[in-house]
C-alpha cells in the first residue's frame, strides 16, 4: 500500500496572498490546506493536530504548541529569522524539522530600505504630516551622493542595497560576518561603522548579532547619521538607540522591524519627529509574495517527497 501524501496546514494565509495566488494563478495542491486571519494557539495545536506539516507566514509557535502535536513531523517557515518566531532548539529536540524559505524578497527589502533612507535624509514623513495638518514648513534635507553608509550584513538584500546606494554615488563600507570578495567589503565592523551618514542593517538575529549595535557602536558613527533597520529590532540595542534619537547623535532612524509587533500605541518611537515607522511590510510586494508561495511550494514537496523515501526504506 503506498504511503499516504504528507498533509499541511498553511496556518495565516493573508488576504493579500490569497489575492496574489489566485489573480496569478498560483498551484494550490490538495494537499494543503489553507486558514486565514491571525490564529490563536488553540486553533495552531488544532491544525498541528490534523496535519504533518505547519506552514506559518508571521504567527509565532510557541513551546505548548509544539508539545501539544505529537504528529507533527515539521515547520515550513515562509522566510527567514525564524528565530524570532519559533524555539528552534526546542523544536529540533522534540523531533520536528524546520524548513525555511529564503531569497523571495531580497529585491523587495532593499529597494524598501533605499526608500526608508531616502525619506529619513529628505524629512518625507514628517513634511507629509505637516502638510496634510495645514502646515506650510519646509525642512531641508541630506544630499546623499558622496556619504558614507555602512551596509551590515552582506546576504542577498545587503549586496541588492548595497549596489543601489553605490548608485547612488554613496560610498558604501559593507561587513559580513564571512569575508567576501567585494570591492566595498570592509572586514572590520567597528571600521564600517566609523565615521558612517547612514547605517543600514541586514543580518539575520543569531545570539551573536543579538545587540550588535550597541550604545559604544552607535557612537562610532557621524552626528546626525540615519539608522534603517529592515533586518530584526533585536540587532540594536533599543535604550542606546532611543538615547542617541533624544540628543541626536543618530538624526532620523527609519524602522521596519520592532521589538513588540504590532506596535504598541504610546510606544516610545512614535514620539520622536526623528523616526520614520513602517508596519514590517519591507518585503510585501506582489512579486514577492509569488515567489514565496512558489518558494514554499517547491520547500514542501521535497518534504513530502523525503516522507515518502523515509516510508519506503522502513
Amino acid at each position: 500500500m503506498p504511503a499516504r501524501s504528507m498533509r499541511g496546514i498553511y496556518v495565516d494565509r493573508t488576504p493579500e496572498m490569497r489575492e496574489v495566488m489566485e489573480s496569478r494563478r498560483l498551484p494550490s495542491p490538495s494537499a494543503i490546506a489553507f486558514h486565514e486571519g491571525e490564529p490563536s494557539d488553540a486553533d495552531l495545536i488544532r491544525y498541528g493536530q490534523a496535519a504533518e506539516v505547519l506552514l506559518v507566514e508571521h504567527t509565532r509557535i510557541g513551546r505548548h504548541v509544539i508539545d501539544s502535536c505529537p504528529a507533527l513531523a515539521a515547520v515550513l517557515f515562509m522566510g527567514t529569522g525564524v528565530e524570532s518566531y519559533l524555539d528552534v532548539a526546542h523544536a529540533t529536540q522534540r523531533g520536528l524539522r524546520i524548513v525555511t524559505t529564503p531569497g523571495y524578497a531580497d529585491q523587495s527589502v532593499a529597494e524598501h530600505a533605499l526608500a526608508l533612507m531616502l525619506a529619513a535624509a529628505r524629512n518625507i514623513a514628517r513634511m507629509d504630516r505637516d502638510v496634510r495638518a495645514g502646515i506650510w514648513a519646509p525642512i531641508d534635507g541630506v544630499q546623499l551622493k558622496g556619504r558614507k553608509v555602512a551596509v551590515i550584513g552582506l546576504g542577498g538584500i545587503g549586496r541588492a542595497f548595497a549596489d543601489m546606494a553605490g548608485a547612488l554615488g554613496m560610498v558604501v563600507a559593507a561587513w559580513n560576518r564571512t569575508a567576501l570578495e567585494r570591492p566595498d567589503f570592509e572586514a572590520d565592523l567597528d571600521t564600517a561603522l566609523a565615521g558612517a551618514d547612514v547605517v543600514s542593517l541586514h543580518l539575520r538575529l543569531r545570539e551573536e548579532t543579538r545587540g550588535i549595535i550597541d550604545e559604544r557602536r552607535l557612537g562610532l558613527v557621524n552626528r546626525g547619521c540615519i539608522l534603517v533597520n529592515t533586518a530584526r529590532s533585536a540587532l540594536v540595542d533599543e535604550q542606546a538607540l532611543l538615547r542617541a534619537l533624544t540628543d541626536r547623535h543618530i538624526g532620523h532612524a527609519a524602522l521596519d522591524v520592532f521589538p513588540s509587533e504590532p506596535l504598541r500605541e504610546g510606544d516610545a518611537y512614535t514620539r520622536f519627529e526623528n523616526v520614520t515607522l513602517t508596519p514590517h511590510t519591507a518585503w510585501m510586494t506582489r512579486d514577492a509574495c509569488a515567489e514565496l508561495w512558489l518558494r514554499t511550494l517547491k520547500a514542501f514537496a521535497k518534504l513530502q517527497a523525503e516522507d515518502t523515501h523515509d516510508a519506503e526504506h522502513l
